[in-house]
C-alpha cells in the first residue's frame, strides 16, 4: 500500500473534502483526488461516495480511516521526535477516565502533567462504560478492575479498597433488624459481609436514598441519613476528623485501579510519559496517596 496515498486519503476524510483538505495544506485539489483515486483502484473498493456537493466516507473507506488515523500518527510522529534528536512527548494524548478518579484527582493530574509536558495536548474524557480503544481512537485508558483483555496491557497503579461507614449519630442495627442505607442504584433489602477486628459480620440494610454518584452517597452518609459503602479514600478525611465511623471493612476483592493501552501499538514518548507521571503521583499506589487529592 501507497502510505503517501494513505495520507492523502486520511487527509481528506479528516477534512471531510477534498477542496477542504487542499484549503487547509496548501495541496492541489487535483493531487488529492487523483491521489485517493489510485489508493481505491490499488485497494479495488471505493472509499469516498462523492455526490454533487457532498463527500461521504463509504463503510469501507471508515473503517480503514480509523485504523490507520493513529497508526500515521505514530509515524509521523517517530519521525518528528528523530528529526529534533530524542523521543520528546508532543502531540495529542486522549485519555478516558472512569467519574470517581475524574471529579476527585484527575484535574490536579492532568494541569500537572501539561505544565511539564507543554508540547502534548490532553484530552480527557469522562465514562464509567468500557471503551473501545480503537474505534474510539483513545491513547490510554484508565479503568476499575477490568476484565482481562488479550488486546491490552497496561499497569495497576492504584488501590482502594470499600467500607461501610455512617454518621456517628446513626445507631448500628442488631438482632437481625436493618439499618437505613444508601445505595449507589437502590434496590430492595441488602445484606453487606465486612470484615472488622473483631472477625466477620454481616450488616442489614434497608436502602431509604438511591444515588447515581458516589460523592452524592458520600454527602448523604455525612448528612446522617444512613450507612453506606464507600472507597476508604473518599472518607478518609471524615473518618480522622470523626465526622463518619467505621463500621467495617467489605469482605471481597480489593479495587485496583488500570491504565490500560493497545498491545498492539508502540508505546508512544507521550503515553510512556503520562504512566510515569502517575507513577510519580502515586509511588506506592495507597488509598492514601488519592486521599490527597480529595478535598475535605
Amino acid at each position: 500500500m501507497d502510505l503517501l496515498a494513505l495520507a492523502d486519503f486520511n487527509l481528506v476524510a479528516r477534512h471531510g473534502g477534498f477542496g477542504k483538505a487542499a484549503r487547509a495544506t496548501g495541496r492541489p485539489k487535483a493531487t488529492l483526488s487523483r491521489r485517493v483515486g489510485e489508493l481505491e483502484s490499488s485497494l479495488d473498493l471505493r472509499l469516498f461516495e462523492r455526490g454533487a456537493r457532498s463527500l461521504k466516507l463509504t463503510e469501507e473507506g471508515r473503517a480503514l480511516f480509523e485504523r490507520t488515523g493513529a497508526l500515521l500518527a505514530e509515524l509521523d510522529e517517530t519521525a518528528s521526535a528523530i528529526a529534533s534528536g530524542g523521543q520528546r512527548p508532543r502531540g495529542r494524548l486522549r485519555i478516558s477516565a472512569p467519574l470517581l478518579f475524574s471529579q476527585t484527582a484527575m484535574g490536579r493530574i492532568a494541569a500537572g502533567f501539561a505544565l511539564k509536558y507543554p508540547e502534548v495536548r490532553l484530552e480527557v474524557t469522562t465514562e464509567d462504560r468500557p471503551v473501545d480503544m480503537i474505534e474510539e481512537g483513545y491513547d490510554l485508558v484508565i479503568r476499575v478492575n477490568p476484565d482481562p483483555d488479550e488486546s491490552l496491557v497496561g499497569r495497576a497503579f492504584l488501590r482502594d479498597r470499600l467500607v461501610v461507614v455512617a454518621s456517628p449519630d446513626l445507631p448500628r442495627a442488631s438482632g437481625g433488624l436493618a439499618a437505613p442505607g444508601v445505595a449507589r442504584w437502590g434496590g430492595d433489602r441488602q445484606t453487606w459481609h465486612v470484615k472488622t477486628q473483631g472477625g466477620r459480620s454481616t450488616i442489614a440494610i434497608e436502602p431509604v436514598l438511591a444515588l447515581s454518584m458516589l460523592i452524592m452517597v458520600r454527602d448523604a452518609v455525612r448528612a446522617g441519613v444512613g450507612a453506606a459503602r464507600l472507597p476508604i479514600s473518599l472518607v478518609a478525611h471524615d473518618l480522622a476528623d470523626g465526622a463518619l465511623v467505621l463500621w467495617g471493612d467489605i469482605d471481597g476483592p480489593e479495587i485496583a485501579l488500570w491504565a490500560l493501552y493497545p498491545s498492539r501499538r508502540l508505546l508512544s514518548a507521550r503515553v510512556s510519559a503520562f504512566l510515569n507521571f502517575l507513577k510519580q503521583a502515586f509511588p506506592n499506589g495507597t488509598p492514601d496517596e488519592l486521599a490527597a487529592y480529595i478535598g475535605r
